[in-house]
């Protein structure tokens, strides 16, 4: 790596920790003990080029260290598909010997305690982030180790059509709007969705959030008990409202319902769209695709109602787990061991760059970080400036808003029927868990 400095993520800490607080087959071969033969294992992560890029360069960095161990790669989709397969491998004993997805609300919708081998006494969780274990935590034990930067859910945009149009970057949602309509009267799509893969139809939703905290702070403690609603919320409901007032103002892509996230970020990078709302892991992946264009996208956050309290919703890196079901558990375990630590962050820089903070001691930034990561981590140094996604500070979170989303963009609902329907969707999962207020 090159010369790097210590980027900190202590400003999470606190609002992560509420969460710990609210919530008191595989392949195998003969043993490896004593250079014997190689055993292989297998590893389940999401088919994004960047999650492959990085899970194959770290099999290839592990398998050097560990000779006897070999990984195998597998992949699964995303979104709402990929979380059912996980769900069903889970409930079948057919899960990978390890296994990349969600944390926070998510990880608790896969039964943790019943399905994953805890690993809170291993030595090497020593290396991970105080900051990390609360979204992977599960009763008095934590199960996973991250994988990934930290990042942000926010706008990504051609800094050359900002320049060529003289726009500003924008700190209120009248701005935002204000600039998509001068790039529309230079014939450059605005805003660019891409509801072919609909789990991004989600962003101004659940990256509006940082926007949300600041208006109502106690919002989410709120909602876990039953007690706010995004439908009767002043604050909450604007992500809705937004998507659906930049819908009726045809600020999309015209292909918007067919296009996929692999299309939005090639419209990005080539400056056919200008503005994406996305989760900030899409700069991996336009290194990856577009290397070229990396440093013409910045970032900026989701703006709200008030210019002075503009502030970033941060999404913390997923995990690895271990299911129950492994006949490799040693193996497994070296290998949450090896992306838990330096080597593992490096083997990830390696493979597609840094676009935000590790979670993991010891691993620092390159120096040459993207434009973009530039522009996100002074949100993410300051806490005033930013907020974990819901989704961090709550364990609540309906399977069907991905859908619900695709149908406002779309025109199909109101945003006032979308967050009534989405207070709907949620009840079930809560009840699932057994929050108090739900039954």
């Amino acid at each position: 790596m090159t010369t790097s400095s210590r980027r900190p993520w202590a400003s999470l800490a606190v609002g992560v920790t509420a969460l710990a607080v609210a919530l008191t087959g595989c392949a195998g071969g003969s043993s490896s003990a004593g250079g014997g033969e190689s055993k292989t294992i297998t590893w389940l992560v999401d088919n994004t080029e960047n999650t492959v890029t990085y899970a194959e360069q770290i099999a290839k960095d592990f398998n050097a260290a560990n000779p006897n161990i070999k990984v195998e790669v597998e992949t699964r989709p995303q979104g709402g598909e990929g979380d059912n397969i996980v769900k069903t491998r889970l409930s079948t004993g057919d899960m990978a010997d390890v296994f990349s997805y969600n944390s926070g609300s998510l990880f608790h919708q896969i039964s943790p305690e019943q399905n994953l081998v805890p690993v809170t006494g291993e030595p090497y969780m020593a290396n991970v982030s105080d900051s990390f274990k609360p979204v992977v935590t599960a009763g008095k034990e934590v199960y996973g180790v991250p994988v990934g930067t930290g990042n942000a859910g926010a706008v990504l945009y051609n800094k050359k059509v900002y320049e060529k149009l003289g726009l500003s970057v924008p700190k209120t949602w009248a701005q935002f709007m204000a600039n998509s309509r001068k790039i529309k009267d230079a014939g450059i799509a605005p805003i660019i969705q891409t509801y072919q893969t609909t789990w991004t139809s989600q962003l101004f939703v659940l990256g509006d959030f940082a926007n949300v905290a600041k208006a109502d702070p106690n919002f989410a403690a709120d909602y876990t008990a039953n007690k706010a609603k995004y439908a009767t919320d002043a604050a909450a409901i604007k992500g809705f409202e937004h998507q659906e007032e930049a819908a009726k103002a045809g600020l999309f892509n015209d292909d918007f319902a067919s296009a996929t996230y692999a299309q939005g970020l090639e419209k990005l990078a080539n400056g056919e769209g200008a503005q994406y709302p996305i989760l900030s892991f899409a700069l991996p992946e336009i290194k990856v695709t577009f290397p070229d264009k990396l440093n013409d996208i910045g970032l900026f956050p989701l703006p709200g109602e008030d210019a002075a309290k503009n502030a970033l919703t941060v999404w913390l890196p997923g995990g690895v787990y271990i299911p129950k079901s492994t006949k490799n558990l040693e193996e497994a375990k070296k290998l949450q061991a090896f992306i838990a630590s330096k080597a593992g962050c490096d083997s990830q820089t390696k493979a597609v760059g840094a676009n935000g903070p590790y979670l993991v001691k010891g691993c620092d930034l390159p120096s040459d970080v993207p434009a973009a990561v530039k522009d996100m981590l002074p949100y993410f140094e300051d806490s005033s400036k930013n907020s974990p996604a819901l989704e961090y500070l709550s364990p609540v979170k309906g399977p069907a808003l991905e859908q619900i989303t695709v149908e406002v963009g779309s025109g199909i609902r109101s945003a006032k029927d979308a967050a009534a329907l989405y207070d709907e969707d949620v009840k079930k999962q809560a009840k699932q868990l057994n929050l108090p207020g739900w039954n």
